[in-house]
């Protein structure tokens, strides 16, 4: 009985991250970022892949970049900076783009 329950909460999670990088995406898109941002190649900005990459070992990515997303700015990735996105996107919003962000391979 205990497996099958621990088996159902894992497959409940993979549906739910699936759902949220899904929903992730779609506000990007929503929001503008693929005019600056592609998935796989770089544009104006880095590519999704490419910071996804960049910070996968990094245990605190997802509130560096919801920082940066929220408040903007330049450096990391060249001289272009990326404006702030604070008074546009709502909070969750900003952290559904960073976590799907982060789990593009």
């Amino acid at each position: 009985m205990k497996i099958l329950i621990r088996v159902i909460l894992v497959a409940g999670l993979v549906i739910a991250t699936g759902v949220q990088a899904d929903e992730g995406e779609a506000l990007a898109r929503k929001y503008n970022c693929m005019m600056c941002h592609d998935v796989a190649r770089k544009s104006t900005g880095p590519s999704y892949k490419d910071i996804a990459a960049k910070y996968n070992a990094d245990k605190n990515a997802l509130v560096r970049l919801e920082t940066k997303v929220r408040m903007g700015g330049s450096g990391v990735w060249g001289k272009v900076p990326m404006p702030p996105t604070s008074k546009l996107v709502a909070d969750s919003d900003i952290s559904a783009i960073v976590q799907w962000i982060l789990s593009v391979k």
